[in-house]
C-alpha cells in the first residue's frame, strides 16, 4: 500500500492498536505523529504530546501539522480509555464526564479540526483529499451494562463517524470518514483482568470469548485501519467495520469488557 507523501496522525499512538497503525503507516511510506499524553521509547514517527479533550491542544496541533508539513491527509482517532467497570448505579457523573470527554469530544474534536486542515490543504485528488478514521468498540454495535460510560462514549463515536461522513460528502470537501468497532485486543486495556486471574488464564477466558479463537494482536487492528486510511478504500465512506473475531455474530452472551 502507498502512502509516501502522506501526512498522518495518530491520537493515542504510543501504544496497542495505535503503535501498530503508526508502525503500519509509516511502513507504507506515510510521515506520522503520534499523538499522545503518554510516554513512549522506539515509537515510529515524530511525537508530540497531545489532549484529545482539550480544543486549545487540537488547535495547536494542527496548526504545527500545517506548519510543518503544510497538509494534512490522515487522521486516526484512536485514543481512549475504559474508565473501568461501572453500572448505571455505580457511575459518577465525574467517572462519566472523563470517559466523555477522551472518548467521545475528543473524536468530534479532532474530526472538526482535521477536517479544516485536509480540505484545505489535503490530497491534490479532488475526490480524496483526506481520511479520517475513528476507533470505536464492538460496545456500540451490541451494548452493554457496563462498563456504562465507556459503552455509551464508543455509541457516540459510531454515529457521529455517519454524521461527518454525511457532511463532507454534502459539501463535497473529498474527506472520508469511518469507525472501526475492535473486539478484544491484547493491550494494556486488559491489565486488570489479567493482574485478578494471571496472564496465562485471563488470556484463555479473552481467546475463548472469540469464537475464531483468540483475541486479536494490535497490528490485526492496524492493517484494517491502514486500508481504510489509504486510497484502496476511495468509495468507502459512513461505514463501520466489526473486526471482532466474531464476537458480535451469535446470540451467545459476552461480558469482556466487564471483566477490565
Amino acid at each position: 500500500m502507498e502512502l509516501s507523501g502522506q501526512i498522518a496522525v495518530v491520537t493515542g499512538g504510543a501504544s496497542g492498536i495505535g503503535t501498530a497503525t503508526a508502525a503500519l503507516l509509516e511502513e507504507a511510506g506515510a510521515t506520522v505523529i503520534v499523538a499522545d499524553l503518554q510516554d513512549a521509547k522506539d515509537l515510529p514517527g515524530r511525537f508530540v504530546r497531545h489532549d484529545v479533550a482539550s480544543e486549545d491542544s487540537w488547535k495547536a496541533l494542527l496548526a504545527d501539522v500545517l506548519k510543518r508539513h503544510g497538509r494534512l491527509d490522515i487522521l486516526i482517532n484512536n485514543a481512549g480509555i475504559t474508565g473501568g467497570p461501572g453500572s448505571l448505579s455505580t457511575t459518577t457523573v465525574e467517572l462519566w464526564q472523563k470517559v466523555q470527554a477522551i472518548n467521545s469530544e475528543g473524536v468530534f474534536l479532532g474530526c472538526k479540526y482535521a477536517i479544516e486542515g485536509m480540505k484545505k490543504t489535503g490530497s491534490q485528488k479532488p475526490q480524496s483529499k483526506g481520511s479520517i478514521v475513528n476507533i470505536s468498540s464492538v460496545a456500540a454495535i451490541v451494548g452493554s451494562a457496563g462498563p456504562l460510560a465507556y459503552t455509551a462514549s464508543k455509541g457516540a463515536v459510531r454515529l457521529l463517524t455517519k454524521s461527518v461522513a454525511l457532511h463532507c460528502a454534502e459539501k463535497k470537501y473529498g474527506v472520508r470518514c469511518n469507525s472501526v468497532h475492535p473486539g478484544g485486543v491484547d493491550t494494556a486495556i486488559f491489565n486488570p483482568l489479567y493482574q485478578a486471574v494471571g496472564r496465562e488464564r485471563g488470556r484463555e477466558m479473552l481467546d475463548a470469548s472469540h469464537p475464531i479463537g483468540h483475541v486479536a494482536e494490535p497490528r490485526e487492528l492496524g492493517e484494517l485501519v491502514l486500508w481504510l486510511a489509504s486510497d484502496k478504500s476511495s468509495f468507502v465512506t459512513g461505514s463501520e467495520f466489526v473486526a471482532d473475531g466474531g464476537m458480535t455474530m451469535g446470540l451467545r452472551k459476552r461480558q469482556i469488557l466487564g471483566a477490565v
